[in-house]
């Protein structure tokens, strides 16, 4: 068996800001938990959804082993522990950055004072391709936020399946369900 996670750190507040629960690298709230397993998840047959549209999932890049940097609390993502992160990443020798974090829209900073953006650049710089979240704002105008050139922005997308099934009431009433995933 693959070792998947070979390493873990985290990033606390220097202002002691942190409760017990942030002293370590656990994902709290399973966002980035999910975003390891979309990026290096090996093959899973018989996967679905609720039963539904039954296939193979399997992560981008299931060959690959991962690293964590925690650097998201319950009171947000400090810059200077998103720039202690990039440095450590390079200098773990890191190939490829995935980051699920951004700034809103409305209070995009400019490229010279955007900390994922300066982290990106010397990531970037030393051969490391940075691969950033576009954001959870759109589908509106100027929405999308990681924008810097030397950033690979990604955005979430559907699959095209339908899914048909049926509810049934507690009156042995039948209603047919279809849910188109692709709108």
């Amino acid at each position: 068996m693959i070792r998947k996670l070979i390493g873990a750190r985290f990033y606390p507040d220097p202002d002691g800001k942190n409760d017990d629960n942030d002293k370590t690298p656990r994902d709290s709230n399973g966002h980035g938990t999910h975003v390891a397993s979309t990026a290096v998840c090996v093959a899973v047959s018989n996967a679905s959804f609720y039963g539904l549209a039954t296939g193979t999932a399997k992560g981008g890049s299931p060959e690959s082993r991962l690293a964590v940097y925690k650097v998201c609390y319950r009171n947000g993502c400090r810059g200077s522990a998103i720039l202690a992160a990039f440095d450590d990443a390079i200098a773990d020798g890191v190939d490829v950055l995935s980051l699920s974090l951004g700034v809103l829209p409305l209070s995009r900073p400019k490229l010279t004072s955007d900390t994922i953006a300066i982290g990106a650049f010397h990531a970037v710089q030393r051969g490391i391709l940075v691969v950033c979240a576009a954001g959870n704002a759109g589908p509106l105008k100027y929405s999308v936020v990681n924008d810097a050139p030397w950033i690979l922005t990604v955005a979430a997308s559907t699959i095209d399946r339908d899914l048909q099934s049926n509810v049934v009431l507690g009156v042995n009433k039948i209603i047919k369900v279809h849910t188109e995933l692709n709108k």
